[in-house]
């Protein structure tokens, strides 16, 4: 795997982990590695993406501890839907 895709990942790891610390450390090098600025924000919406699904499958799991009323769930799904409205996600 080339560095760039590796800084790509990255990216969206440290956003699906809420590290601020991270992200700046991987855009810094994401910067110095001249990757474009479109492609970093789509690392970055993936990363949300990600995060999205699992704060939401989390709180499915936590409220089911004590059968709490379960909220409406939204699954996570990527891109675009074939009507070619937004997913879920977006």
């Amino acid at each position: 795997m080339d560095e760039k895709t590796k800084e790509l990942i990255a990216i969206g790891a440290s956003v699906a982990a809420h590290c601020q610390p991270c992200l700046a450390y991987h855009l810094d090098k994401a910067r110095e590695l001249k990757i474009i600025e479109q492609q970093i924000k789509e690392a970055i919406s993936l990363g949300e993406m990600v995060s999205k699904g699992a704060e939401s499958a989390m709180r499915s799991f936590s409220r089911s501890v004590f059968d709490m009323p379960q909220e409406k769930a939204t699954p996570c799904c990527s891109g675009t839907e074939a009507s070619g409205k937004k997913s879920c996600c977006n």
